[in-house]
């Protein structure tokens, strides 16, 4: 009957739920813009026309109309706030549809952690759609909370909202040819498949798209991702937090490749969202930096939806899904009015749709308790063995880091933090099994002068990572994000200066947004006081312990040689 009903609506016979009138749509297919008014019925586009009668009518007052804008990657996670109060940030921003990898909580909870998102996910005033997390864990080379077998990701492609595999993180995994890849990778033949292969190239990035890989979101320059268009994966252009590299690549598109290209976001922090924008922010850019805003919006919006095989949204047009965004300004898109399935969800900076916090049930209180530390084990001490170290290099606005040696700075017998050469001492405490686990090192690039950072966001294994000039202050920062079961915290001596705790997983909050915000605000004046040089030094911290990108990691296991992918001792023979 639905059908039957949007057949006779768009014909005229029928009134329709909602009339938008003096619209100018902005058609993906031709390129033309054009005056229109537009009918919706059942979530749908019924027609593009002018004289229809609707149970809700809104004057657009010719303000152009697109299709919502999908974020084609993204963690959820990441902005540390739970999917229903992510979406009440994205709405705002003319976001419709969202493909998240949830692997940050399936490397803590497993299946459970990625149906916890799932059922939030179904009170989101958005459409959030997933990939199976994939590499889970993403190499022996770390300790994560859980696993996720075949048996496991059998599971997860029966359940709803399921697009395809998520993000292969493990790429010299595939490379070499590893069973256990593979095998996932056989499970989602002709289906999309999301890459991971930072600086992969020549040879061994054939055999990784010959694999199956579909994508890549991890490109930096314009030659790599040029050749990786080469061997036919898509190229994800991505503006997050750290790593910030639309502008660098915009120099790749043209008229020829264009439709090969998306937009993400991959991880962006929240007060970002709420200040700058989401992928909305990303088509301003290219706009500005020149790309037609045609081009810039079908980014955005059909070659996602292509990608993922969502032939039901990404235009303006009969049968397609009514996500769409209003705004005033082609040169500058600045969403106004946010419809999602036909739904107002959005509109003059408020969001209009909101969702009531659930009781804590069952579900909820699983994802809970996962901080497990053997704290007699915890020993920040450590004894110099040489006078040369390696040290990991952060590098601003990238996830790659660099591998250095230097001399480290001894007293009585320990090597220590040196704030007069920006070199802090790091740790990382597993924190899923109370194995006693500690790696240590020292980090270069962050810019800390007094105290200390914890937290229990810690890509992708999400161990308790802890950076800082003194012990006592590291202790006092880790433990009080563990008594918080889990968060981010900023220590002096046994002083908590700032603390956000993240109790789902150790990875978001169940507070309000706004909330979240305050309690970030406040973190980032702590962080300030302590004479931190490096913007959002947290999610920074937070990617010091990936080991699946270039070029030294830490983990709970010792320091990682991404490029051997192995273990290397921190004092070098």
């Amino acid at each position: 009957m639905a059908l039957k009903r949007l057949i006779s609506v768009a014909r005229g016979k029928e009134p329709a739920d909602l009339v938008l009138n003096n619209a100018r749509v902005v058609d993906l297919v031709s390129g033309d813009i054009y005056p229109t008014g537009i009918a919706v019925a059942g979530g749908l586009i019924a027609s593009l026309g002018d004289g229809y009668r609707g149970a809700q009518v809104v004057d657009l007052g010719g303000r152009y109309v697109c299709p919502g804008f999908i974020d084609a990657h993204v963690h959820v996670e990441s902005s540390l706030v739970r999917p229903r109060e992510f979406a009440r940030a994205l709405v705002q921003c003319g976001v419709t549809s969202i493909v998240s990898n949830p692997h940050e909580i399936a490397n803590v909870l497993g299946v459970e952690g990625v149906r916890f998102m799932q059922h939030d996910a179904r009170k989101a005033s958005l459409d959030l759609l997933f990939t199976i997390p994939s590499c889970i864990p993403a190499t022996s080379l770390a300790t994560s909370g859980a696993r996720l077998t075949g048996r496991g990701i059998e599971i997860l492609q029966q359940e709803p909202g399921m697009v395809g595999l998520g993000e292969v993180m493990d790429f010299p995994g595939v490379v070499n040819g590893k069973h256990r890849l593979l095998d996932e990778i056989r499970m989602f033949r002709g289906l999309p498949i999301d890459g991971h292969c930072p600086c992969l190239s020549g040879s061994k990035l054939d055999a990784y798209a010959a694999a199956g890989i579909t994508s890549e979101h991890e490109c930096t320059t314009v030659e790599e991702a040029r050749e990786k268009l080469r061997k036919g994966m898509k190229i994800f252009i991505r503006e997050g937090s750290v790593a910030r590299n639309l502008k660098a690549l915009l120099p790749l598109v043209t008229a020829y490749n264009e439709r090969w290209l998306c937009f993400c976001t991959d991880d962006r922090r929240l007060s970002d969202i709420m200040e700058q924008g989401s992928i909305d922010h990303l088509v301003r850019m290219a706009i500005a930096g020149g790309l037609p805003p045609v081009t810039a919006i079908r980014m955005a919006t059909l070659n996602p939806a292509e990608h993922y095989r969502l032939y039901d949204r990404g235009l303006i047009a009969p049968g397609r899904r009514a996500d769409m965004v209003a705004f005033r300004d082609l040169g500058e898109p600045r969403p106004e009015l946010t419809f999602c399935n036909g739904v107002l969800v959005a509109g003059g900076g408020d969001v209009l749709k909101d969702w009531p916090a659930d009781a804590d049930d069952m579900r909820e209180a699983r994802v809970r308790d996962t901080m497990h530390v053997d704290w007699s084990a915890v020993d920040f001490r450590i004894p110099a063995e040489g006078n040369r170290i390696r040290v990991i290099g952060a590098v601003q606005d990238q996830l790659i880091t660099e591998s250095i040696v230097m001399e480290p700075l001894v007293i009585h017998g320990n090597a220590v933090s040196d704030i007069s050469r920006d070199l802090l001492k790091t740790a990382v405490i597993e924190r899923h099994h109370a194995s006693g686990r500690l790696g240590m090192g020292f980090v270069r690039g962050i810019g800390l002068k007094r105290g200390a950072m914890a937290s229990t966001v810690a890509h992708d294994h999400h161990n308790l990572i802890v950076l800082g000039v003194d012990d006592v202050s590291m202790m006092t920062a880790a433990k009080a994000v563990a008594l918080a079961g889990g968060g981010l915290a900023v220590a002096e001596g046994d002083a908590v200066l700032a603390l956000l705790p993240l109790p789902i997983a150790g990875l978001m909050s169940d507070k309000p947004l706004e909330v979240v915000l305050g309690q970030a605000a406040v973190l980032d004046a702590a962080m300030e006081k302590q004479g931190l040089s490096m913007d959002d030094p947290f999610m920074a911290l937070s990617f010091l312990g990936l080991e699946v990108i270039p070029w030294l990691k830490l983990t709970d296991l010792g320091l990682v040689d991404v490029n051997l992918q192995k273990i290397v001792p921190l004092f070098v023979k």
